[in-house]
């Protein structure tokens, strides 16, 4: 498969990787076939001038942009003709009543260029075997001889316009060496950037690492759990804020219990996601009380435990 000559997509120029592809080397470029496409218009506008120059017919055609070539790369089909007549081939569109009347089985034939929606691209026998070298492919794909038939027909169905190359096609290195050996295609090429699109659309596994990836960062490791700590806080952050200003207010009246009649109202500015304020008993206070109290001592003894064990580290600020 390294012998074939496969020129891959770049960006509009679909025409001249058809060709190059179809004989198997660098034979056009952009520069030699916008030359055809301008000859190609000359004769035209020169065709269009006979009828008189100043007819409205011919000062609309001069304002019309070309039609064997655009700005993009594109070029027509009459620039592929004439590019192929400089080596002897020809086209015969492949279902037209003249062809088909033939009935020519493909496998027969040497090659076909296909087209559809200004997309052009080959399929070519190399030795004896059959290749799809579309340049939107990552490399060339084998088609077998039972396939061609049904690959082409296929083709039609979906619009495409196919060509017979007809006339000996320039000698290659692919064609030589697959004359004596055959070649076999245990995994079909896929489209240009199609492993990339998969990629960006399979959800990233953040935790847990499958087979073989690549491990994530230590640091971006440390840094989503540091967020996932942050939101937690967050949750945890309006209740707290509450029950510090709650103990601060139990707190002054020392050791005297609270009478029930000295409510406290939970919730404050900050908390407008809530529809209604709840009021809290002093009985549910002190119970909140202590189990803030209870955190507080938790985080301070786990923070005691963490630097015992990170002596080198420097505490959290």
């Amino acid at each position: 498969m390294e012998s074939i000559f496969h020129e891959k997509q770049e960006g509009s120029l679909c025409a001249q990787h058809c060709l190059n592809n179809l004989l198997q080397g660098e034979y056009f470029s952009p520069v030699e076939l916008s030359a055809i496409a301008h000859q190609l218009d000359e004769e035209e506008r020169m065709r269009m001038a006979e009828g008189g120059v100043q007819t409205e017919e011919y000062r609309t055609f001069l304002q019309q942009p070309s039609e064997n070539m655009d700005d993009s790369g594109f070029f027509s089909i009459q620039v592929i003709s004439n590019a192929l007549r400089v080596w002897g081939l020809e086209i015969v569109l492949f279902n037209s009543r003249e062809y088909q009347q033939l009935r020519i089985d493909p496998i027969h034939e040497k090659a076909f260029i296909c087209n559809y929606k200004e997309h052009w691209f080959t399929v070519r026998k190399l030795g004896q075997q059959w290749f799809n070298l579309n340049s939107l492919l990552t490399g060339p794909e084998l088609i077998s001889d039972t396939y061609l038939a049904l690959f082409l027909a296929q083709l039609q169905q979906e619009g495409y316009s196919i060509f017979v190359i007809q006339g000996n096609l320039p000698d290659c290195e692919a064609d030589q060496i697959l004359r004596i050996m055959r070649v076999e295609q245990q995994q079909r090429p896929k489209l240009i950037g199609e492993d990339e699109a998969q990629r960006l659309s399979v959800p990233q596994v953040s935790d847990t690492h499958i087979g073989d990836e690549t491990p994530v960062d230590e640091d971006e490791e440390e840094l989503r759990k540091a967020l996932a700590l942050s939101r937690q806080d967050i949750e945890v952050e309006d209740e707290e804020a509450d029950l510090r200003r709650a103990i601060q207010l139990s707190m002054q009246g020392g050791s005297d219990p609270i009478s029930p009649s000295a409510v406290v109202t939970a919730g404050s500015s900050h908390e407008s996601g809530r529809s209604e304020k709840e009021t809290l008993t002093a009985e549910e206070l002190r119970r909140r009380r202590q189990a803030y109290f209870d955190r507080q001592q938790n985080a301070q003894a786990s923070n005691t435990t963490g630097e015992g064990k990170d002596s080198g580290t420097k505490p959290n600020q």
